[in-house]
């Protein structure tokens, strides 16, 4: 298994974090995280940065793949 983080946007939801890394706000602020974290891309979640699981209800749909 590799030491480096891995990041991935998965389809319809949200970014997928693993990996020792600090998630920071703009003023440098550091939010606690756990090992694995998942980030809002949909922009409904109420606890910002962080995914609730709003994506399903508004149905968000964003399928990100490389070379599009």
């Amino acid at each position: 298994m590799s030491d480096k983080p891995i990041i991935q946007v998965r389809d319809d939801g949200s970014i997928l974090v693993k990996g020792d890394v600090e998630l920071l706000d703009a003023e440098g602020n550091k939010f606690e995280t756990k090992p694995a974290f998942s980030l809002c891309r949909c922009g409904a979640s109420t606890n910002k940065p962080f995914c609730d699981g709003s994506h399903k209800k508004i149905e968000f749909n964003s399928r990100i793949r490389v070379n599009e």
